[in-house]
């Protein structure tokens, strides 16, 4: 299963974001370029939350996201968030994983809402890797908010979830694409 992106093409208010983009995308890869360069904009065409106004799009089969913004439900713990969109996720498994990634036992009792921007951003990054239906991942920027520590340790649960589904991650930060391992596509530069 591939993701396939035929010269795609995407203006805002006259403003050209995407000019005949194309890219096969089947395992893992990073994707970097300067900000305003179209990346989220991509991803939001390949999610269907934007229609290209030119080009076509296959393969995005049952996909699973990390946006920008966390967008946790904020009256659930960070467990809660990750089993209500696992598709079959245990509660032991989400804080199995959310505990490798830094949370304490305290930390897995409390809201979404009352969690650090760091730990909020660890929480949105596994609630993605860890959809058991989820064929193809789209993220973007799921390392902004960690310390260089957490990154890597973000990472590593990145590689070892992601596995060898079709995902696009979108970042600027070299050293985290780095630490991926990932093949890099260098947008817009």
């Amino acid at each position: 299963m591939s993701i396939v992106i035929q010269e795609l093409s995407k203006q805002f208010g006259g403003k050209t974001v995407l000019q005949a983009f194309s890219w096969t995308v089947d395992r893992p890869m990073v994707l970097m370029g300067p900000s305003g360069c179209g990346k989220t904009t991509l991803l939001r065409i390949l999610l269907g939350l934007e229609e290209a106004d030119s080009g076509t799009v296959t393969g995005v089969e049952t996909p699973a996201a990390v946006f920008q913004e966390d967008r946790l439900c904020p009256q659930l713990t960070a467990g809660a968030n990750l089993v209500l969109a696992g598709h079959g996720l245990t509660l032991r498994q989400a804080e199995t994983e959310l505990r490798a990634l830094g949370f304490t036992d305290s930390d897995l009792r409390l809201p979404a809402a009352k969690l650090s921007g760091g730990q909020k951003r660890r929480a949105a990054l596994l609630r993605a890797l860890l959809c058991q239906d989820a064929q193809t991942l789209l993220m973007d920027e799921p390392f902004t908010g960690m310390d260089a520590e957490l990154v890597e340790q973000a990472a590593a649960a990145t590689v070892r979830l992601a596995g060898d589904r079709p995902t696009v991650l979108v970042t600027h930060d070299e050293a985290a694409a780095a630490l991926l391992g990932w093949p890099i596509r260098r947008f817009a530069e």
